[in-house]
């Protein structure tokens, strides 16, 4: 079973996405696990407070350490396995772009992975430099949080866990696992609004087909 940890300020902020469809099948399956922990109940004083003033000034408010770094350690001293089976990370605009191959790596190498879930203009680079153990982004653009950058590379990487889809073969064409893009797909009806399915998926050849599609690929 694989464990996501997922440190937040807003805790039921993706409810809704993880009470559908594989991700639900999965942790009914008991092969995921999914544990939402609020972040400002780490938080030493009564407002619950979570975010800062930078030093030296500056736009914006920054996530202070103090929180992340008790929360981690409180799901570490927790968690049934060793240290180098967990990941730890930070969902951050400056990170390295999360891809595939980064998605098939975590789903093999960890059994525990930890999302920390920045917001405003970031975290205290104390969160980088000792907790964390990488920084992901998810594109060359600006989402509020990390919250759905932990959704995607959570929903990435269980979908690669064996038995959570219906059909693992399809996981061997998909794009992006075979540094292809995938061909064209068509379904019935075989011709909708004047609009119709390429006439050599229907000849039944399986060589001609197979061609077709590896010409499309090659485009």
């Amino acid at each position: 079973m694989l464990r996501f940890d997922i440190i937040t300020i807003f805790p039921h902020i993706l409810d809704s996405y993880f009470a559908e469809a594989q991700i639900k099948r999965a942790k009914a399956k008991k092969l995921i696990e999914i544990f939402v922990h609020d972040l400002r109940d780490y938080a030493k004083d009564k407002h619950r407070t979570t975010d800062d003033v930078p030093y030296g000034g500056g736009v914006g408010m920054l996530m202070k350490v103090e929180p992340v770094e008790k929360c981690v350690e409180e799901i570490l001293k927790k968690s049934p396995y060793k240290r180098n089976e967990i990941r730890i990370i930070l969902l951050a605009a400056k990170g390295k772009i999360f891809n595939q191959k980064k998605s098939l790596e975590l789903s093999k190498k960890y059994k525990q992975i930890i999302f920390v879930c920045g917001r405003y203009e970031g975290v205290d680079e104390r969160v980088i430099n000792h907790i964390a153990d990488e920084e992901i982004s998810m594109g060359k653009y600006i989402l509020s949080g990390g919250e759905l950058g932990a959704a995607t590379i959570l929903d990435s990487v269980t979908r690669l866990i064996p038995g959570v889809l219906g059909n693992e073969e399809s996981l061997k064409e998909e794009s992006y696992n075979t540094n292809e893009t995938e061909y064209p797909q068509y379904t019935r009806p075989e011709v909708y609004k004047g609009w119709k399915v390429p006439s050599v998926l229907l000849c039944g050849d399986p060589k001609k087909i197979e061609k077709w599609r590896r010409k499309q690929m090659d485009k």
